[in-house]
């Protein structure tokens, strides 16, 4: 079968070879002793960290402290934090004296020495400053002839790629030594200004793009930039050396650690998006659309292999806009698509014309092509089209296509739904039947793709129940099939039926459906063929697929049984098994699903053990998504229910999709993170994708030396959308190569490197002890950080502090976050296998912006903002309701706070809380509460319970993606307290796993370890 590209196959960008890991270590060096000083090598001048001549040996593995280890113990010696400091400027030397920035390297001897610094070219020895500047201004550098011909890649089959290849296990990498986890502290930046000028290593600093971002060695009049095709060279001039610290100064024989915690760096404002490289590159983009983890790319292998931390992209590529933005919509008509006839890239506003406007060169290979008749257009004195304003292509980072014939190989697809509804005895006494039934019927009238929508059921318990919902019938006639070894469908032509025609016979059916099973008893399921069925009725146009499973599929293929309950296998080599498919049956109905277009949306409920592993491979390999609601109960969930149901039929959905990723030469993208079916080496299908749904991809260099400027990516989506019409969502964005280490981390940002961490540290999980996965997260953060201290060489007078950029001062925080996250954190007793394995499939689609929250939620307290007078506008409750730190500390007593994760509210009563508050909220005297686990919010006709539903209200409108269902918990109401908010509350210590200031205390002595 021909795949359905997001463009036809073809060669990737350019010739694929094996390329070095993006990760790898830098050469281990032995180290002497502490007391033996080592020797300086230099061979000439020497300048950044590269001065060092030597690396520091990786220390004994570290030992993350699990449920079952005991907590850090109390002889630690404790750590003074003092407040942030400023670093003076170091006094330079004039032009004419300055040696250059030097960076001393590690200094081991005795600590109350300075360290040595070397001397260079001649000039007398000084001390390095505390902080080293450097310069910004690079000569150019030529780059030669683009490559002529490119041999293609032979795309790959529609077979699955193993769990291993979809999800890589992060390399095998040495740790160091620790207990318990560690913390920290924001602190103001020093400032200091750059030297007049640098006597060597021209390629030191921030390396500035060419105009229009081409290479420099082509013509100038071939590539006039449209306006701000790159930075402007004047804004790199007020670029200065920047960094934080944190003072971790220890008082030996005390307990306590004597850190102010609310000192402490705390992403209380959520995620903010990198606005400096948008300034930069206004023509990119949003950052909503594609963030970089760091906006400066290397330009060597070896300055790669010391950013300790991921080098990759998130992308989302269907992300609502901006507010006030749309997507331009781009018809070229007849002329059809302007592509590099070499790579495929898409005209966008990097791209150059030369010769009157009849050519034009493409900014990801450099080939000149020529512009069709149709497309052409005079060039004004600077070389600019003259109706480059009145193409959107030409002036915006993002636009859409419609896409002529040639991009089909079959007429674009009507949006399809089929439900597969499980109507056994718990799915009927639950209450879920009853509210599937009725939320679907509520939401015929706004399913996308009217008048063409596609619709069709199956229900199944020890049988399968077909439906034949022809027009002319007047009420659906039920068709059962009790052979589940040979399955065939019954009528196979009426099963799917067209909604506007059928629409009566579809209400009918759904009036009927929880009143046809009321009485049931089965609690058999025989999910496997049900599953196979539905895949024969659809297999032929493809669609959306929901399935509502409450019961461990028990009969025919694909049955499970119970697993996960032998306590022993639990940090040993065969934990990870628990955690991957038992049954190959679901990954190869994943493949045949995705070959045929079909998109899994899988809603589980259940109070025992539905092996989510298994069936979560459905939604995994189709670009789908898991609903986890545990315990489920209909009068308690129900709500929740309705929304998540009623937005994944409702929001616009891409069908048939196919995306690539297509980057500039010398780098290319390695592995790929997220739901979806690699169908060749950089084509990820995705049957059925949405706004909802985010992809993390990593990078790595090609070339040991890349000899271009900037490097551009470009993101392609190529989709049949719900009107029929088939286009490609393309986002285009730039971003300088670098020579300097540390301009890698000014332009680091941190959420895109958690999305990715986060990621690579679930997929770890699937082949290793959930203890790795958390030892390979810390350990990032260590190197990283150890990386970037040497990089100033502060350490003979800063040797308490813990230096860190201020692009990352919330990267640590995150790290504990995501190491106390579901997925991966603690071991048996700390999480459901079920609910462990369900929030990781949750976490590896979900956007930057989103999976912050979840990691670090919003706590907020609401007493005093609900006394207050009854008017309130939206601005009022912004500014009056502040975001505390996650600590047992931030909460009163006497106060209400909300919880907030972005998945779920929970609001905490203090137990001193105002008796008249309690009895406007819960409607009960001030004798006693109700009980509150199964007690629903009511809306009260009171001022205070009103403003609390409006606070409810505004909190969701502003992330409708999921619907948070709200949980009342008292203080001291045990279990239910420690269960739902003192375990959340990441920066306090649970169980054997320690709190924010244990994990910065642990990470600074790694980091100083091997300093």
């Amino acid at each position: 079968m021909q795949p359905m590209g997001n463009e036809r196959p073809g060669p990737p960008n350019f010739p694929g070879r094996p390329a070095s890991s993006p990760f790898g270590a830098a050469p281990q060096t032995t180290m002497p002793s502490p007391q033996t000083t080592m020797p300086f090598l230099s061979s000439g001048p020497v300048v950044g960290s590269d001065a060092f001549g030597y690396r520091a040996a990786a220390a004994p593995p570290v030992r993350f402290n699990g449920p079952s280890m005991s907590s850090p113990p109390a002889s630690y010696p404790s750590s003074n934090l003092g407040a942030y400091q400023r670093f003076p400027s170091p006094n330079y030397l004039s032009t004419a004296q300055s040696p250059g920035p030097l960076r001393g390297p590690a200094y081991t001897g005795q600590p109350g020495l300075p360290p040595p610094t070397l001397p260079s070219m001649g000039q007398q020895p000084v001390l390095a400053p505390t902080v080293a500047a450097r310069p910004f201004q690079i000569p150019p550098v030529p780059m030669g002839p683009p490559t002529q011909n490119v041999n293609p890649t032979p795309p790959r089959g529609n077979i699955p790629p193993s769990a291993e290849s979809s999800f890589p296990a992060l390399r095998p990498v040495l740790q160091s030594s620790l207990h318990g986890y560690p913390s920290r502290q924001p602190i103001p930046v020093a400032h200091v200004p750059p030297p007049q000028a640098s006597p060597f290593h021209p390629q030191q600093g921030f390396v500035p793009p060419p105009p229009g971002g081409t290479p420099v060695s082509l013509n100038s009049r071939e590539h006039v930039p449209y306006t701000s095709a790159g930075p402007p060279l004047g804004a790199l001039q007020g670029l200065v050396e920047e960094f934080s610290s944190l003072t971790v100064g220890s008082v030996p024989g005390s307990i306590d650690a004597g850190i102010d915690s609310q000192a402490l760096p705390r992403p209380l404002d959520g995620d903010v998006e990198p606005s400096s490289f948008v300034e930069m590159y206004p023509l990119n983009c949003h950052p909503r659309y594609l963030r970089l983890t760091t906006s400066a790319i290397p330009n060597s292998q070896s300055l790669l292999s010391r950013w300790h931390l991921p080098l990759g992209v998130v992308v989302h590529p269907l992300a609502e806009p901006p507010e006030g933005e749309e997507v331009p919509i781009v018809n070229f008509g007849p002329a059809g698509i302007i592509r590099c006839r070499r790579c495929r890239t898409y005209v966008n506003p990097y791209v150059t014309f030369t010769d009157g406007g009849r050519k034009w060169r493409c900014n990801i290979c450099a080939l000149l092509n020529d512009v069709p008749g149709d497309y052409f257009s005079l060039l004004d004195a600077s070389g600019r089209r003259c109706d480059a304003d009145q193409r959107p292509e030409l002036t915006k980072g993002s636009v859409e296509f419609v896409a002529p014939t040639e991009y089909m190989v079959r007429p674009p697809m009507p949006p399809l739904y089929f439900f597969l509804i499980d109507v056994s005895s718990s799915a009927v006494r639950s209450g879920m039947l009853e509210i599937v039934a009725k939320t679907i019927k509520s939401c015929l009238d706004e399913l996308p793709g009217f008048p063409r929508t596609q619709i069709g059921f199956i229900t199944f318990d020890s049988t399968l129940h077909f439906y034949n919902m022809k027009s002319s019938l007047t009420q659906p006639q039920m068709m059962v099939v009790s052979d589940l070894d040979d399955i065939f469908v019954p009528l196979p032509d009426d099963l799917l039926v067209n909604l506007s025609e059928s629409r009566s016979v579809v209400d009918t059916f759904l009036d009927s459906l929880p009143s046809m099973f009321q009485d049931n008893v089965n609690i058999e399921s025989a999910f496997g063929p049900a599953l196979k069925a539905a895949f024969m009725v659809m297999s032929r146009l493809g669609g959306k697929l929901l399935i509502f499973q409450t019961t461990l599929p028990s009969l025919g293929i694909g049955r499970l049984k119970l697993r996960g309950d032998d306590l022993r296998v639990y940090g040993t080599d065969k934990e990870h098994m628990l955690r991957l498919p038992e049954e190959p049956f679901y990954k190869q109905m994943a493949a045949d699903l995705t070959k045929c277009q079909i998109g899994v949306n899988l809603y589980v409920f259940s109070d025992k053990y539905s092996d989510i592993a298994s069936l979560g491979t459905l939604a995994k390999y189709t670009g789908g998504q898991v609903y986890y609601y545990p315990s489920f109960q209909g009068d308690v969930h129900k709500e929740k229910l309705r929304h998540d149901l009623a937005r994944d039929l409702t929001r616009e959905t891409a069908w048939e999709a196919v995306m690539r990723i297509r980057c500039g030469k010398g780098v290319r993208f390695t592995t790929y993170h997220g739901h979806f079916m690699l169908r060749s080496t950089d084509l990820l299908a995705l049957p059925a994708v949405d706004s909802d749904k985010a992809f993390a991809l990593q990078l790595s260099l090609e070339e040991t030396l890349l000899t271009t400027q900037t490097v551009y990516f470009q993101v392609a989506l190529l989709y049949t959308s719900s009107s029929g019409e088939r286009r490609i969502r393309v986002h285009t964005a730039a971003a300088p190569v670098v020579a300097d280490l540390g301009e890698m981390y000014r332009q680091a940002d941190t959420g895109a490197i958690v999305s990715v961490l986060s990621r690579l540290a679930i997929e770890k999980t699937l082949s290793h002890k959930l203890e790795d996965a958390r030892h390979t997260v810390q350990l990032r953060i260590v190197k990283a950080l150890r990386e970037y201290r040497n990089l100033y060489a502060v350490q003979h007078r800063l040797s308490g502090r813990m230096i860190y950029p201020e692009s990352l001062k919330f990267l640590p925080l995150y790290g504990l976050a995501l190491c106390k996250s579901i997925p991966i954190r603690g071991g048996y007793a700390d999480a459901q296998l079920d609910e462990r394995c369900a929030a990781g499939f949750n976490m590896m689609v979900l956007p930057v912006k989103r999976l912050l929250k979840l990691l670090y939620p919003s706590l907020m307290r609401l007493d005093e903002y609900l006394v207050r007078a009854p008017v309130a506008d939206a601005d009022d409750f912004r500014n009056f309701l502040k975001r505390l730190p996650l600590t047992a500390g931030s909460l009163d007593p006497k106060g209400l706070y909300i919880y907030d994760d972005g998945f779920r509210f929970i609001i905490w009563f203090g137990k001193m809380l105002s008796l008249d508050i309690t009895a406007n909220l819960l409607g009960v005297d001030s004798s006693g509460y109700p009980e509150l686990s199964k007690f629903i919010l009511p809306e009260l006709d009171n001022g205070v319970s009103r403003k609390l539903m409006g606070i409810l209200k505004r909190l969701r409108e502003s992330d409708p993606s999921s619907y948070q269902l709200c949980h009342l918990v008292r203080q001291a109401e045990q279990p239910r307290e420690g269960l739902l908010l003192f375990a959340n509350l990441i920066e306090d210590q649970i169980g054997g796993a320690g709190g924010y200031i244990d994990w910065i205390q642990q990470i600074h002595r790694q980091v100083q370890q091997s300093a």
